[in-house]
């Protein structure tokens, strides 16, 4: 048997602005869940996103230090269509979050946006271009 992808892991410096930035972006995370040390939530289609403070990290591996420069991973979140890519990138960054790209049209077809979360991941936001090539759900 091979291993299935089942989690991706973040680690976070502040869970309470982690968690909010995430849940603005419309993830079912609880509100008390803001001082746990672990966090983490089910995506539709079974795969799970975690958050594990500084601290945690720590427990096991007292020499982890946070990476430097530019973000080697970034979660993708697809919208319904461009205007809702910009919509989205308007509301966060207005919120006070790192807008890293402001939204274009790529060439590969889509309308896409780049910001960063609170510990400086990079969060796509993108939609067809096409209104003829609706995302598929799940």
């Amino acid at each position: 048997m091979t291993p299935r992808f089942d989690l991706v892991g973040l680690t976070s410096t502040d869970m309470g602005r982690t968690l909010a930035f995430y849940r603005r972006l419309g993830l079912d995370i609880p509100a008390d869940a803001d001082t746990e040390p672990h966090v983490e939530v089910t995506l539709p289609g079974g795969l799970r996103l975690a958050w594990d403070t500084v601290a945690t990290i720590r427990a096991f591996d007292p020499t982890w230090t946070p990476p430097t420069g530019s973000p080697r991973v970034s979660l993708a979140f697809r919208c319904v269509d461009p205007a809702e890519v910009d919509r989205w990138y308007a509301e966060l960054t207005d919120a006070g979050h790192h807008g890293a790209k402001e939204p274009w049209d790529a060439v590969w077809g889509q309308r896409y946006a780049v910001l960063h979360d609170p510990d400086g991941n990079g969060v796509d936001l993108f939609a067809p271009l096409d209104d003829e090539a609706p995302l598929a759900d799940g």
